[in-house]
């Protein structure tokens, strides 16, 4: 059974973190500033923990008591103003709250570890593939193209300008499991060499000559961050699970690093997967 303290601290996580970890910075109490502020204790604490909308001017008189000037300063009210823009998963249909807050942690991410023993990792996935995948998975019809164009828009954070580096980590026997059909698992493999020329992605093949490896019980994610502490992220049918505890991710760092280990290295996976897509296409 997981404790409680297991569940994520999405609380605590983003810009209202910083705040916290600016405050702690300064060895000032959360009463301390809140009187200074003449606001309650609680508004603030609220900021903190990501239960109340941080304003610009709620940010700049808190940096102002924080002493942070500068680059840093711009930094932080910038991420104020974006945060203020509409953010396209609220709104996005059919999206469980695991998902959401998946979305949310990837788009702050520096850099994703994802495990992969069964399917082709979402942010790199085509919407063939995609749309096959929930198929088969008994994903109601009216549920499956918002769900698809979800994927879709999450993969948009390795194009941006500053994307995070993505490390995926792929069982070989993903590769082979015929998702779709042999035309969609040829266009899928395609995209999966075409992405690998993007300087932020690295694709790992974990072979089958391998044989039993420590990723063939279940997938994962571990996201790391400029600020904050990282994040693994569990996923099954029905429900999501966030560890962040340190011994908790660090076990799963070690698990990526035991995997990387039996992996193909970036330029012969990516050989094999273009083989494995020629296969696909003369099928």
């Amino acid at each position: 059974m997981v404790s409680r303290r297991s569940q994520p601290a999405v609380v605590g996580r983003g810009l209202g973190g910083q705040l916290r970890e600016l405050r702690v910075r300064r060895r000032l109490s959360l009463r301390e500033v809140a009187a200074e502020l003449d606001w309650p204790p609680s508004r603030l604490s609220r900021l903190e923990h990501g239960r109340q909308h941080v304003r610009l001017e709620d940010a700049t008189a808190l940096l102002v008591i924080y002493r942070v000037t500068g680059d840093e300063r711009a930094a932080l009210l910038g991420q104020v103003e974006r945060t203020a823009e509409p953010r396209w998963w609220d709104a996005a249909v059919g999206l469980s709250t695991e998902s959401r807050t998946l979305i949310h942690l990837e788009a702050e991410a520096t850099t994703i570890i994802g495990c992969e023993p069964l399917l082709v990792p979402g942010l790199l996935q085509t919407p063939d593939y995609t749309r096959a995948v929930m198929e088969s998975c008994g994903v109601r019809k009216v549920d499956t193209e918002p769900r698809v164009e979800a994927r879709l828009a999450r993969q948009a954070i390795l194009t941006r300008d500053t994307p995070p580096a993505l490390h995926a980590l792929i069982d070989e026997a993903a590769l082979r499991r015929p998702v779709g059909g042999h035309q969609v698992m040829a266009r899928q493999l395609r995209h999966l060499v075409s992405a690998s020329e993007r300087p932020n992605i690295t694709l790992r093949v974990v072979p089958l000559a391998a044989g039993a490896h420590t990723g063939l019980d279940g997938a994962f994610a571990l996201l790391d961050f400029a600020r904050n502490r990282s994040v693994v992220y569990l996923d099954h049918k029905i429900s999501g699970l966030f560890l962040e505890e340190r011994h908790q991710v660090e076990f799963f760092r070690r698990e990526a690093v035991r995997l990387a280990e039996a992996a193909l290295g970036p330029a012969a996976s990516v050989s094999l997967i273009a083989r494995v897509a020629s296969e696909y296409e003369r099928k």
